[in-house]
Protein backbone atom coordinates (compact mmCIF):
# COMPACT_ATOMS: atom_id res chain seq x y z
CA UNK A 1 0.00 0.00 0.00
CA UNK A 2 2.80 2.41 0.94
CA UNK A 3 6.09 2.09 -0.95
CA UNK A 4 7.97 4.89 0.78
CA UNK A 5 7.45 8.12 2.68
CA UNK A 6 9.40 11.33 2.10
CA UNK A 7 9.36 13.76 4.98
CA UNK A 8 11.15 15.05 8.05
CA UNK A 9 11.90 13.06 11.18
CA UNK A 10 10.17 14.94 14.00
CA UNK A 11 10.75 12.55 16.91
CA UNK A 12 12.50 9.33 17.97
CA UNK A 13 11.61 6.87 20.73
CA UNK A 14 13.67 3.96 22.01
CA UNK A 15 11.17 1.84 23.92
CA UNK A 16 11.30 -1.64 25.48
CA UNK A 17 9.04 -2.84 22.67
CA UNK A 18 11.19 -1.43 19.89
CA UNK A 19 12.65 1.60 18.12
CA UNK A 20 10.29 4.16 16.59
CA UNK A 21 10.55 7.36 14.57
CA UNK A 22 7.86 9.78 13.49
CA UNK A 23 8.09 11.10 9.94
CA UNK A 24 5.94 14.09 9.04
CA UNK A 25 4.84 14.75 5.48
CA UNK A 26 2.09 17.14 4.36
CA UNK A 27 1.00 17.70 7.94
CA UNK A 28 0.63 13.99 8.78
CA UNK A 29 2.97 12.24 11.20
CA UNK A 30 3.62 8.56 10.49
CA UNK A 31 4.94 6.39 13.32
CA UNK A 32 7.40 3.84 11.94
CA UNK A 33 9.08 0.97 13.74
CA UNK A 34 12.69 0.69 12.59
CA UNK A 35 15.79 -1.39 13.28
CA UNK A 36 18.24 -0.09 15.86
CA UNK A 37 20.72 0.37 12.99
CA UNK A 38 18.42 2.79 11.18
CA UNK A 39 17.36 4.40 14.45
CA UNK A 40 20.97 5.36 15.18
CA UNK A 41 21.36 6.91 11.73
CA UNK A 42 18.10 8.85 11.53
CA UNK A 43 18.21 12.27 13.16
CA UNK A 44 15.49 14.72 14.15
CA UNK A 45 16.09 17.58 11.72
CA UNK A 46 14.53 19.63 8.93
CA UNK A 47 16.20 17.51 6.25
CA UNK A 48 13.91 15.51 3.99
CA UNK A 49 14.32 11.78 4.48
CA UNK A 50 13.12 8.92 2.29
CA UNK A 51 12.07 5.80 4.17
CA UNK A 52 10.81 2.61 2.52
CA UNK A 53 7.81 1.17 4.30
CA UNK A 54 5.85 -1.99 5.02
CA UNK A 55 2.27 -1.95 6.26
CA UNK A 56 1.68 -4.72 8.80
CA UNK A 57 -1.95 -5.69 9.16
CA UNK A 58 -3.16 -7.79 12.09
CA UNK A 59 -6.67 -8.47 13.29
CA UNK A 60 -6.42 -5.98 16.14
CA UNK A 61 -4.12 -3.30 14.68
CA UNK A 62 -2.11 -1.95 11.78
CA UNK A 63 1.46 -0.68 12.00
CA UNK A 64 4.23 0.58 9.75
CA UNK A 65 7.86 -0.50 9.58
CA UNK A 66 10.43 1.75 7.95
CA UNK A 67 13.80 1.09 6.31
CA UNK A 68 16.45 3.47 5.02
CA UNK A 69 17.53 0.91 2.41
CA UNK A 70 15.10 -0.58 -0.07
CA UNK A 71 16.94 -3.92 -0.03
CA UNK A 72 16.38 -4.25 3.72
CA UNK A 73 12.67 -3.64 3.22
CA UNK A 74 12.59 -6.30 0.51
CA UNK A 75 14.44 -8.86 2.66
CA UNK A 76 12.11 -8.03 5.56
CA UNK A 77 9.15 -9.02 3.37
CA UNK A 78 10.86 -12.26 2.40
CA UNK A 79 11.63 -13.10 6.05
CA UNK A 80 8.07 -12.51 7.23
CA UNK A 81 6.80 -14.94 4.60
CA UNK A 82 8.19 -17.72 6.81
CA UNK A 83 5.71 -19.08 9.33
CA UNK A 84 7.01 -18.22 12.78
CA UNK A 85 8.93 -15.13 11.67
CA UNK A 86 6.96 -12.07 12.64
CA UNK A 87 7.72 -8.37 12.47
CA UNK A 88 9.90 -8.34 15.60
CA UNK A 89 11.90 -11.39 14.57
CA UNK A 90 12.53 -10.05 11.06
CA UNK A 91 13.72 -6.72 12.50
CA UNK A 92 15.97 -8.59 14.94
CA UNK A 93 17.58 -10.54 12.09
CA UNK A 94 18.17 -7.34 10.11
CA UNK A 95 19.72 -5.79 13.21
CA UNK A 96 22.13 -8.68 13.63
CA UNK A 97 23.03 -9.15 9.96
CA UNK A 98 23.45 -6.98 6.90
CA UNK A 99 21.07 -7.96 4.08
CA UNK A 100 23.97 -9.39 2.04
CA UNK A 101 25.17 -11.43 5.04
CA UNK A 102 21.71 -12.80 5.68
CA UNK A 103 21.26 -13.87 2.08
CA UNK A 104 24.66 -15.56 2.04
CA UNK A 105 23.96 -17.48 5.28
CA UNK A 106 20.62 -18.77 4.01
CA UNK A 107 21.99 -19.80 0.63
CA UNK A 108 24.97 -21.53 2.27
CA UNK A 109 22.64 -23.30 4.70
CA UNK A 110 24.50 -21.84 7.67
CA UNK A 111 21.62 -22.00 10.13
CA UNK A 112 23.95 -22.06 13.14
CA UNK A 113 25.10 -18.52 12.39
CA UNK A 114 21.48 -17.37 12.20
CA UNK A 115 20.99 -18.47 15.82
CA UNK A 116 23.27 -15.61 16.86
CA UNK A 117 20.26 -13.34 16.41
CA UNK A 118 18.35 -12.97 19.67
CA UNK A 119 15.37 -15.32 19.90
CA UNK A 120 16.26 -17.42 16.85
CA UNK A 121 16.59 -21.06 17.88
CA UNK A 122 18.05 -23.89 15.79
CA UNK A 123 14.65 -25.15 14.61
CA UNK A 124 13.53 -21.74 13.41
CA UNK A 125 16.91 -21.08 11.81
CA UNK A 126 16.69 -24.36 9.89
CA UNK A 127 13.16 -23.50 8.81
CA UNK A 128 14.29 -20.12 7.50
CA UNK A 129 17.04 -21.77 5.47
CA UNK A 130 14.71 -24.45 4.13
CA UNK A 131 11.92 -22.09 3.08
CA UNK A 132 13.99 -19.18 1.79
CA UNK A 133 17.02 -20.72 0.09
CA UNK A 134 15.42 -20.92 -3.36
CA UNK A 135 13.85 -17.48 -3.04
CA UNK A 136 17.09 -15.81 -2.05
CA UNK A 137 19.27 -17.42 -4.71
CA UNK A 138 17.84 -14.83 -7.12
CA UNK A 139 19.09 -12.08 -4.82
CA UNK A 140 22.59 -13.45 -4.39
CA UNK A 141 24.18 -11.80 -7.41
CA UNK A 142 22.87 -8.36 -6.48
CA UNK A 143 23.89 -8.54 -2.83
CA UNK A 144 27.09 -10.60 -2.76
CA UNK A 145 29.09 -8.11 -4.84
CA UNK A 146 26.96 -4.96 -4.91
CA UNK A 147 27.86 -2.01 -7.07
CA UNK A 148 28.66 0.83 -4.66
CA UNK A 149 26.75 3.40 -6.69
CA UNK A 150 23.59 1.29 -6.63
CA UNK A 151 23.99 0.31 -2.97
CA UNK A 152 24.39 3.85 -1.70
CA UNK A 153 21.66 5.11 -4.06
CA UNK A 154 21.56 8.22 -6.19
CA UNK A 155 20.09 10.25 -3.30
CA UNK A 156 23.48 10.18 -1.54
CA UNK A 157 24.89 13.62 -2.29
CA UNK A 158 28.26 12.62 -0.79
CA UNK A 159 28.75 9.98 -3.46
CA UNK A 160 27.72 12.40 -6.20
CA UNK A 161 30.10 15.06 -4.85
CA UNK A 162 32.99 12.59 -4.77
CA UNK A 163 32.22 11.48 -8.31
CA UNK A 164 32.10 15.11 -9.51
CA UNK A 165 35.54 15.82 -8.05
CA UNK A 166 37.01 12.72 -9.66
CA UNK A 167 35.50 13.66 -13.01
CA UNK A 168 37.02 17.15 -12.69
CA UNK A 169 40.41 15.51 -12.08
CA UNK A 170 40.14 13.80 -15.44
CA UNK A 171 39.11 10.30 -14.46
CA UNK A 172 36.64 8.46 -16.69
CA UNK A 173 33.28 7.30 -15.39
CA UNK A 174 34.21 3.66 -15.91
CA UNK A 175 37.36 4.16 -13.81
CA UNK A 176 35.39 5.86 -11.05
CA UNK A 177 32.74 3.15 -11.02
CA UNK A 178 35.44 0.49 -10.74
CA UNK A 179 37.12 2.35 -7.87
CA UNK A 180 33.82 2.75 -6.02
CA UNK A 181 33.16 -0.97 -6.35
CA UNK A 182 36.59 -1.79 -4.89
CA UNK A 183 36.24 0.52 -1.88
CA UNK A 184 32.66 -0.55 -1.11
CA UNK A 185 33.78 -3.07 1.51
CA UNK A 186 35.86 -0.39 3.27
CA UNK A 187 33.15 2.25 3.58
CA UNK A 188 29.73 2.48 5.18
CA UNK A 189 26.70 3.61 3.20
CA UNK A 190 26.88 6.90 5.11
CA UNK A 191 30.51 7.64 4.25
CA UNK A 192 31.30 11.32 3.73
CA UNK A 193 32.33 12.69 0.33
CA UNK A 194 35.87 13.15 1.66
CA UNK A 195 36.10 9.54 2.85
CA UNK A 196 34.83 8.22 -0.48
CA UNK A 197 37.20 10.50 -2.39
CA UNK A 198 40.28 9.58 -0.36
CA UNK A 199 39.63 5.83 -0.58
CA UNK A 200 38.93 6.04 -4.32
CA UNK A 201 42.05 8.07 -5.07
CA UNK A 202 44.19 5.43 -3.38
CA UNK A 203 42.78 2.87 -5.84
CA UNK A 204 42.98 5.15 -8.88
CA UNK A 205 46.56 6.19 -8.17
CA UNK A 206 47.89 2.63 -8.20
Amino acid sequence: MYDYIKGTVTSKSALPKGFFVTVETFGIGYSLEVTSRDYSVLEVCNCETKIYTVLNHKEDKMSLCGFIKKENRDIFNVLTSVSGVGVKMALTLLDRFQASELIGLVIDGNYKELTLAKGVGPKLAQKIVLELKDKLINYQKDFSAPDFIERVREENSNLIDAQSVLLSLGYEKCEIKSAFAKVSSQLSDNASAEEILQASLKILSI
